[in-house]
């Protein structure tokens, strides 16, 4: 018996297209997150960028065996550890200058990034079993910035209404673990197909 997919030849055109609209994404919201000084825009910016990653890995690993699938899942659950890592980072920098980043831009930049992730998420849903591991990446990956995001849009509502640095670190923190809870599920989804692919072997 065979442990390569069956195929999925619409969906490489998705997974380009997700990467396409998350690097896009990124670079306007990077833009904004350093001029305002947001460390939650910095840390969704990262997750653009790494959705981008992980898309295109995914469009170069479809067609795989199982077994590669999984070594590639491995691979995407680390990367979805990096933006983590890094908000940290620019949290610590923060406590050097406390001041709340500008409320509008906070919130029209979440709102914006929400209808990018629910878009990739939509494109995503339909394919998320179909590669295993692969794009159960993409799809948690698309459906939890978009979770994200809504923080991202409360702690704009919430600075505008009492100016304060906290709202925007609080909507930071969740997003670093969301990315570390999404990082579990795909490392448990690559362990599965791992050993599939050895009962398969083994048959």
């Amino acid at each position: 018996m065979s442990n390569r997919p069956a195929p999925t030849p619409r969906l490489r055109p998705v997974v380009a297209r997700v990467a396409g609209l998350n690097l896009a994404y990124f670079g306007v919201e990077i833009a904004v997150a350093l001029a305002i000084g947001s460390v939650a825009l910095i840390a969704d910016s990262l997750d653009f960028l790494e959705d981008a990653a992980i898309n295109l890995l995914i469009f170069a690993g479809l067609g795989w065996s199982a077994r590669n699938r999984a070594r590639l899942g491995t691979l995407l659950a680390g990367i979805l550890l990096v933006p983590a890592l890094a908000t940290a980072y620019a949290a610590y920098e923060k406590f050097s200058d406390l001041s709340p980043p500008a409320p509008v831009p906070l919130a029209l930049t979440g709102l914006g990034a929400l209808a990018v992730n629910l878009a990739c998420a939509a494109m995503l849903a339909r394919h998320r079993e179909g590669a295993g591991s692969l794009t159960k990446a993409a799809y948690l990956s698309a459906r939890n910035d978009a979770y994200a995001n809504l923080a991202i849009i409360a702690a704009g509502l919430a600075t505008a209404a009492y100016p304060s640095p906290w709202p925007d670190l609080a909507a930071a923190a969740g997003i670093a673990v969301l990315n570390a809870d999404s990082a579990h599920d795909i490392l448990k989804a690559a362990r599965a197909e791992r050993r599939a692919a050895r009962a398969e072997e083994g048959g």
